[in-house]
């Protein structure tokens, strides 16, 4: 018998046939990308501390079996929270920081309840056991409420809503008119939300 030499592989082109298998799974793999919540921090405030009278603030806590605790005491349904949330910040029981009154306010005009949307604070308290769509869900029902009283103001002074307004001027940001109107709505209906650090 003859000695046979088993034949050898070539494996030269074999480093360069991976590369090309990587760069081909990096090119054509999507990744999903976790979506989060688009918030605008304020700017570092200044000015000294000013005093907030106790029914300017409402305050919204999240348990840890995920109820909503109005003030710390009474529970309501997720549902609810909206009409609650522009109750309170559309009440326009008394005057701005100066001096004003809310003649655009639609509320009961109580004693008990904010004075001012300008002065209304909305204080939301989380659980750190708190599910992560309950907090969204309450979140939501915060934005829905200012965007719902700037809707209907909108539709009163200019006849077109907020969110049209809004979606116009990214469209066209030199209309300085409409930046005005916009601005306007803001400042009668502005956002003060205060989110504390979720506890234990």
């Amino acid at each position: 018998m003859s000695d046979r030499n088993s034949p050898e592989i070539n494996a030269g082109s074999m480093a360069d046939i991976a590369f090309l298998l990587l760069i081909f799974f990096l090119v054509t793999t999507t990744l999903n990308a976790d979506l989060g919540i688009v918030k605008l921090l304020p700017d570092k405030n200044t000015k000294e501390a000013i005093d907030v009278k106790a029914n300017n603030v409402l305050e919204i806590n999240l348990n840890a079996n995920n109820e909503i605790l109005i003030e710390n005491e009474q529970i309501i349904k997720i549902e609810n929270l909206r009409a609650l949330i522009i109750e309170f910040i559309d009440n326009g029981a008394g005057l701005d920081v100066a001096g004003n009154e809310c003649t655009w306010c639609n509320g009961k005009k109580d004693v008990s309840s904010s004075d001012h949307p300008d002065k209304a604070i909305i204080k939301l308290q989380s659980n750190r056991n708190t599910t992560y769509a309950s907090y969204i869900a309450v979140q939501n029902e915060i934005i829905g409420a200012y965007s719902e009283l700037r809707n209907r103001l909108s539709l009163k002074m200019f006849d077109k809503p907020f969110v049209t307004m809004e979606a116009s001027l990214k469209k066209d940001k030199n209309n300085k008119v409409l930046l005005s109107e916009i601005k306007l709505i803001r400042t009668k209906y502005p956002q003060h939300i205060i989110e504390e650090k979720p506890i234990k």
